[in-house]
């Protein structure tokens, strides 16, 4: 079995490779790191292992992974027998489409703007802050709406869970906190439902010291 460290934050995106660390069975060393308000707290020496300071890490036998959707591809691939990334061709590419909008677009473009929104201006004005926070809400609204109208079966991709549906959790968690009404969306929150009833889930949910969806 390889050597695996898994640094992460308890609720960041890091939770969508946690979940599935653990729907692989995969022995690893949890390695927390926690939050001082809304910013990761990230230890001294940490910036050595990941100049970038994000989550999710892992370190495989040495190897510094950083990068959820790189994170979630070392983990399929440790756990081939899982298709986290699609059984066919095809369900690998649409994967991979599914990881780069949800990274790229709905993650950094979006949740990023509205959750930290003094990370993307030098203008001190809360007012400018509120203005970039509501055209990011509105941004993950679009991205919801697209979510919601690409979904067609319980899972993203497929007839199994693979890494997209453990990434769009998180998502879902952080739409939920920031109020949005996550119930016009049936079928993404079908999919929220499902996750939360799966075994992983609930264990990385306790390990994380995190709530579910529902009691949010």
């Amino acid at each position: 079995m390889p050597d695996i460290k898994f640094f992460f934050a308890p609720g960041a995106c890091s939770l969508a490779p946690h979940i599935l660390l653990h729907e692989a069975g995969l022995s690893y060393e949890p390695l927390q790191i926690n939050y001082a308000g809304v910013e990761v707290q990230f230890p001294a020496d940490y910036k050595a292992l990941n100049p970038k300071m994000r989550v999710p890490v892992i370190v495989v036998d040495g190897e510094v992974i950083t990068e959820l959707p790189a994170v979630s591809t070392i983990i399929s691939q440790l756990a081939p027998g899982h298709n986290f990334f699609g059984k066919t061709p095809l369900e690998t590419v649409r994967a991979y489409e599914w990881m780069n909008y949800l990274s790229g677009t709905v993650h950094n473009a979006g949740f990023g703007h509205l959750i930290r929104p003094w990370r993307w201006t030098t203008d001190e004005d809360p007012k400018a802050h509120q203005r970039i926070k509501e055209r990011a809400k509105e941004s993950v609204e679009e991205a919801f709406a697209y979510i919601e109208g690409r979904l067609q079966g319980v899972y993203a991709v497929g007839e199994e869970l693979t890494a997209v549906d453990a990434f769009l959790y998180p998502l879902y968690r952080w739409a939920k906190q920031d109020g949005m009404n996550v119930s016009a969306y049936p079928k993404y929150t079908a999919l929220v439902e499902a996750l939360e009833k799966r075994k992983s889930v609930q264990t990385v949910l306790a390990k994380e010291g995190l709530k579910s969806v529902s009691s949010l």
